[in-house]
C-alpha cells in the first residue's frame, strides 16, 4: 500500500508539474510534455533551465517521497508526527556526532564510489551495463548543471532543494517508516536498517552508486535505531548533502582547493582513517545513548 502511495504521488506531481508549464508558458500538454522532458535531460536549452530544474526538483520529490509517506502514516497507520520517534530530542546524547560522522565517513564512501563504478558485468550483459553507464553519464550532466552557482541566492535555494527536502522527505520514508516495518516484520532490527537501505539505494536508480548509497542509508538507519528520534537521521542526511553543495560553491569561488566531485582516486590510507573515524565515532554514539536509555 505504502508503494501505492508513492506511485499515487509521482503520477500527481507529475501531472502538476505538467499543468504548470501549460499554464505558465501557454503551451498544451503535448508541448508541456516536451519542455519537461528537455527540462530534465538539457536543462541548458530553456531560459532559467537552472531555476525550472530545481522547482522540478523540488516538486516531484516532495509529491513522490514526503507527501506520500505522511499521508500513508496519517491515513493508514493512523499515527501522528512525534510517534516517528521514541524518545525526544533532548534526550539523545551526542547530537552533533550525527553531523560529524557523514563528514568523516566520506573519504572512505569516496573509494566505495571508485570500486562500484569499476565493476563490470559479464560479457552477455555488456548492453544492461552499457546502458546503466549512459545513464549514469546523463545523470551527472544534469547534477553538474545543477550544482553549477554563481550567487549566494543560488547557493541557498540548492540547500533547500538538495539537502533540505531530501533529508526530511527521504528519511520520513525510508527510515521512518520502512525501515520501522521491516523491523516489525523481520523481528531483526540490522535486517530492517540493510533492506530499507538497499531500497533507498535502489529508488534513486544510479546503479554505479549503489553500493555507497546503501552503506550511507545503513548508517542512516544505524543512526535512527540508536537515538531513537527521527531528526537525527534527518540531521545525517542534510549534514551529508548540504556540506557538499557547500563545498562545491567554496570549489567554483575559489575560497577552497578540494574539489568534492573530483574522480581522483581516494588515496588508501586517508579512506582507512575514514572507516575508523566513523565506526569510532558510531560505537560511542551507540554506548552513550543505549547508556542513558538504560538509565
Amino acid at each position: 500500500m505504502l508503494i501505492g502511495f508513492v506511485l499515487m504521488g509521482s503520477v500527481i506531481s507529475t501531472l502538476l508539474l505538467f499543468g504548470l508549464i501549460a499554464l505558465i508558458n501557454g503551451y498544451d500538454l503535448t508541448e508541456a510534455q516536451a519542455r519537461l522532458t528537455t527540462l530534465a535531460t538539457n536543462p541548458s536549452a530553456i531560459k532559467n533551465g537552472w531555476y525550472s530544474l530545481m522547482a522540478l526538483q523540488a516538486i516531484n520529490h516532495i509529491g513522490t517521497f514526503l507527501l506520500p509517506a505522511l499521508l500513508y502514516w496519517s491515513v493508514i497507520e493512523r499515527r501522528s508526527w512525534p510517534q516517528f520517534s521514541t524518545r525526544p530530542l533532548g534526550a539523545v546524547a551526542g547530537l552533533s556526532i550525527a553531523a560529524f560522522v557523514v563528514v568523516a565517513f566520506m573519504p572512505f564512501d569516496g573509494l566505495i564510489i571508485e570500486w562500484n563504478q569499476g565493476i563490470h558485468l559479464p560479457q552477455m550483459l555488456a548492453p544492461l551495463e552499457q546502458w546503466m553507464r549512459d545513464k549514469e553519464t546523463d545523470l551527472a550532466g544534469v547534477t553538474k548543471f545543477l550544482t553549477t552557482f554563481d550567487t549566494p541566492v543560488r547557493l541557498v535555494l540548492a540547500i533547500f532543494v538538495i539537502a533540505v527536502i531530501p533529508a526530511i522527505g527521504e528519511e520520513v520514508l525510508f527510515r521512518g517508516i520502512l525501515q520501522r516495518n521491516l523491523t516489525i516484520w523481520t523481528r531483526n532490527p540490522h535486517v530492517g536498517i540493510w533492506l530499507a537501505a538497499a531500497l533507498f539505494s535502489a529508488i534513486h536508480a544510479q546503479f554505479l552508486g549503489f553500493v555507497p548509497r546503501m552503506l550511507l542509508g545503513a548508517l542512516f538507519g544505524y543512526l535512527y535505531l540508536w537515538s531513537g528520534n527521527i531528526w537525527v537521521p534527518i540531521l545525517a542526511h542534510f549534514v551529508n548533502n548540504g556540506f557538499t553543495v557547500l563545498m562545491v560553491y567554496l570549489y567554483q569561488r575559489r575560497v577552497t582547493t578540494v574539489d568534492v566531485e573530483s574522480t581522483e582516486s581516494v588515496p588508501v590510507l586517508g579512506a582507512v582513517v575514514s572507516l575508523i573515524l566513523t565506526v569510532a565515532m558510531l560505537v560511542y554514539f551507540r554506548k552513550e545513548n543505549t547508556t542513558k536509555a538504560d538509565s
